[in-house]
């Protein structure tokens, strides 16, 4: 067992570049910046605690990642946000416009316009679908890894991205033509 100096030493040499990550990904589970920080704390706090688990050479971020997520799930959204659950069909009204979708098949209209309006409106998705995306596009992380944080199949991540990108698409469509990102469709 490494002593206490040894410890923090690696804890901070491979956890903490990854303090921006996950304050990113907690903002975006939480919704606001002081709720964030306090799930920050107590994410980095446990994977401190828990340091002797990680296993060197493997992937930190999302070790971390999943930590926050399951600290979010336990902690805060039972309190936070205990509503319904996403009903696909009512998601069904924010299809993409078929123009748009030709435009953007890749997700890279996301990439091109991220500011608040598209903040706003990534919070404003059901929570299942802005983890994935937020996890996807902002985070860059690989399918595979989403789905181990999330604990759910890779084909079930890949769904909740193209809806939640179908979702922003719908609602930000009026925005995108007015900053000219795309054209009004005929």
């Amino acid at each position: 067992m490494p002593n206490p100096d040894e410890k923090r030493r690696s804890f901070e040499a491979e956890a903490l570049p990854y303090l921006d990550a996950v304050f990113r990904v907690a903002l975006s589970l939480a919704g606001e910046e002081a709720q964030a920080e306090d799930l920050v704390q107590e994410t980095m706090l446990r994977a401190y605690r828990s340091w002797h688990q990680y296993r060197p050479g493997t992937n930190v971020r999302a070790w971390l990642l999943t930590i926050l997520r399951n600290t979010f799930i336990n902690q805060y959204r039972k309190a936070k946000r205990a509503g319904p659950t996403v009903d696909v069909d009512a998601i069904a009204p924010y299809t993409v416009f078929g123009d748009v979708q030709d435009v953007d098949p890749e997700g890279t209209f996301f990439d091109r316009i991220v500011d608040d309006e598209v903040l706003r409106a990534i919070d404003a998705l059901p929570d299942e679908f802005r983890e994935a995306l937020v996890l996807s596009d902002l985070e860059g992380l690989p399918y595979s890894e989403i789905a181990e944080i999330t604990q759910v199949p890779m084909g079930t991540v890949k769904s909740r991205i193209f809806r939640a990108r179908q979702a922003l698409q719908r609602r930000l469509y009026d925005y995108a033509v007015e900053m000219g990102y795309i054209p009004r469709r005929s």
